[in-house]
């Protein structure tokens, strides 16, 4: 099979097949990322005291497998933002015509320097009087008798050259075509607007304009060289410039911006080509509202750009903003599906949007296998996702379990409650549950194959004349071979699980191993005890219920208060919805009690802590203790004061205080629950 890809047809048999592993390189089958890798990267985040919100947009951030994730996107489109700022001065288009007008009245002054008679007398004198600025200068000039074909020639050209710019930032593909003085080019121009303003007004007025378009592309296409694909891409096509032409304008100062303003409308003396572009800009703003909104830019640079260059640059600069700020995923419901694909590769390469493409089908993959659900404000764990997370925080409790010796979560006591858990081990002495003969005789036949002994029928099978049969003998059982089947009480618990969710927490490092205890132990009583009733209640000035996933997405609030008066309470209402379950109470704390819940309900911080917030929390220890529950507090720290505290409620409640470290407290509480559930009453 080795050498040869799934499907090729073997030359030796004709019409036949053999399989074998690819060799053509990687696999063209395989996702672009390992999704389950992926989830345990961002649970791993989570257990150590991370939001799920932020783990995802950690790992889209980063990226994983060798691939660049959105942080390296954003940072390339960041240096291309600065270069774009210092392409240079928008204003170079003033410069420009500036240095052409010039070169003009320079060539008119020597022609009519050279010319006698009061005619030439009077043209200078009007060329003294001409206003300082270009715009003034040039519209002057409009009746000017010029005495220099050098001079009026130039003066012409400035016309030609504004004409031009300003329909080439327009029209990407109408520069080189009006680059002569072919009166036709400038009619096909005209031409090609009127068809467009009517193909834009019947789109806007809801029409189809599928074969209009068709035939406006096969008679004007070639001024369009982003070739649109339908009606919709020609209007982005086209507002996209118009709004980076009116950006420019708006970049520019004041007395800047009415100088150009006027020499681009002096360059549209035609009527029928101003009424033409007037009616596009009309129709633009209405097909896509907003095109004037953008906000002024700084560009930087000693060169000095066109018009065209100057509107282009600014194109460019808005294009580079949009997919900063799509990348940033910094809004609220933000999805990978905003970002342009299409533009983030014609400015970042092929290779950056094929990183991008795979990081949104892993974001899509873990979506589709229901590991993420979109919601208002983005992406959430789902609950399939958290049972993940809790799987690895139970195995990594069950892990210190092990390594503290064999047996310290195992339930073996037998009765006619127990049930089948599914699992079989091996007999120890004094084993009372029952026999698994199946692998238990499974575990002879391969003891005795392993040992060359011959197999045959079971022992006292008989051959003809009662003697055994020939080639067979009975099948031998040791010790060793001896299985029992797992059993499980059917004992259920009602287990309340109180957590500190204090800010303290938080900034101790206790947040991560809190979280991971909780989600460890819900974890083992949905799969290993499910008739069994677990409440997690977290609490800081006020206590609440949580799902794991409201858990695992929980996030440190920076609040002062230790309500865990308010946490016995919701503890006491789980308890007694469940009053034929074992009662089991947990709580996990970092501090004495600072908050309670006055008469009017509300609850009231006080540090430090008051006598009537001690009270009111006895107060609830000992509701706990008349429902039969034992309070086992799990204490983090050294608060002296804490330590006072749970001692005194563990002697009250006829509990136990556990210290343990960090590093231990899931299998603390885990194996806590584990004794507990067998029964205290």
């Amino acid at each position: 099979m080795e050498g040869h890809s799934p499907g090729r047809p073997d030359p030796a048999h004709h019409g036949r097949f053999r399989y074998g592993p690819w060799r053509g390189g990687p696999d063209p089958l395989a996702p672009p990322y390992d999704v389950r890798a992926a989830l345990d990267e961002v649970g791993r985040e989570v257990l150590a005291g991370g939001s799920a919100r932020e783990a995802l947009q950690e790992l889209m951030r980063r990226g994983m497998d060798g691939r660049g994730g959105l942080d390296q996107l954003a940072d390339r489109i960041r240096r291309m933002r600065e270069a774009a700022r210092r392409r240079g001065d928008l204003g170079g288009t003033l410069d420009q015509v500036r240095a052409m007008l010039d070169q003009a009245l320079a060539a008119e002054r020597d022609a009519l320097a050279a010319e006698h008679g009061d005619a030439a007398r009077l043209a200078e004198m009007d060329l003294a009087t001409l206003p300082d600025d270009v715009a003034g200068a040039v519209r002057a000039l409009a009746d000017h008798d010029w005495h220099s074909p050098e001079a009026k020639g130039i003066y012409d050209q400035i016309q030609q050259m504004l004409r031009r710019e300003v329909l080439d930032a327009q029209f990407a593909g109408l520069k080189q075509a009006l680059s002569g003085q072919d009166p036709e080019a400038m009619q096909a121009v005209k031409d090609m607007l009127a068809d467009l303003n009517a193909l834009l007004a019947a789109h806007a007025r809801g029409e189809d304009t599928t074969d209009r378009f068709r035939e406006f592309m096969d008679r004007h296409g070639d001024l369009f060289p982003e070739q649109p694909k339908d009606v919709d891409e020609l209007i982005d096509a086209l507002a996209r410039r118009q709004a980076a032409a009116a950006r420019m304008m708006a970049s520019l100062s004041p007395e800047q911006r009415d100088q150009l303003a006027q020499l681009v409308a002096d360059a549209m003396g035609d009527a029928d080509l101003a009424a033409e572009m007037a009616q596009l800009q009309d129709n633009l703003r209405a097909l896509r509202p907003g095109l004037d909104r953008s906000s002024p830019v700084r560009m930087q640079g000693g060169d000095s750009l066109g018009y065209g260059e100057a509107v282009e640059a600014v194109a460019e600069l808005a294009d580079l903003e949009a997919l900063s700020d799509q990348l940033a995923q910094g809004y609220a419901g933000a999805s990978l599906d905003d970002v342009d694909v299409e533009r983030l590769e014609e400015r970042l390469g092929a290779a950056a949007a094929r990183d991008f493409e795979a990081l949104r089908q892993l974001e899509r993959e873990l979506e589709k296998q229901g590991y993420l659900a979109r919601g208002d404000d983005g992406l959430r764990l789902t609950p399939r996702a958290v049972r993940r997370l809790g799987e690895t925080a139970l195995r990594r409790v069950f892990d210190h379990l092990s390594a503290s010796g064999r047996g310290d979560h195992d339930d073996r006591q037998p009765g006619q409650a127990d049930e089948p858990t599914g699992l079989s081990r091996a007999w120890e002495f004094g084993d009372e549950l029952p026999l698994d003969p199946v692998r238990t005789v499974s575990n002879a036949l391969r003891r005795n194959a392993s040992a060359g002994m011959p197999l045959g029928g079971l022992p006292g099978e008989a051959g003809p004349g009662g003697r055994p049969a020939e080639g067979t003998r009975g099948v031998s059982l040791l010790v060793e071979d001896f299985e029992v089947v797992e059993t499980e009480r059917r004992t259920t618990a009602a287990v309340a699980l109180c957590v500190d969710m204090s800010f303290s927490m938080l900034q101790e490092g206790r947040w991560g191993p809190m979280k991971q205890t909780a989600l460890a132990l819900s974890h083992l009583v949905q799969t290993r005890f499910r008739h069994d009733a677990l409440q997690i209640i977290g609490f800081n000035i006020a206590a609440r219920r949580l799902t794991p996933v409201q858990l695992a997405e929980a996030e440190p609030e920076w609040v002062q208060g230790t309500n865990l008066q308010h946490a016995l309470m919701l503890a006491g209402r789980h308890l007694r919805r469940h009053p034929d379950a074992e009662p089991v109470v947990l709580v996990v704390t970092d501090g004495e009690p600072t908050a309670h819940l006055g008469p009017d309900g509300e609850p009231q911080f006080m540090w430090p802590p008051t006598t009537a917030t001690v009270r009111a929390t006895v107060a609830q220890v000992d509701e706990l203790r008349r429902s039969g529950a034992a309070l086992n507090v799990f204490m983090l720290g050294d608060d002296p004061g804490l330590a006072r505290f749970v001692d005194a409620v563990a002697r009250r409640a006829g509990g136990r205080v556990f210290t343990p470290s960090l590093d231990r407290l899931g299998e603390y509480v885990v194996a806590d629950y584990l004794k507990a559930r067998r029964g205290r009453r």
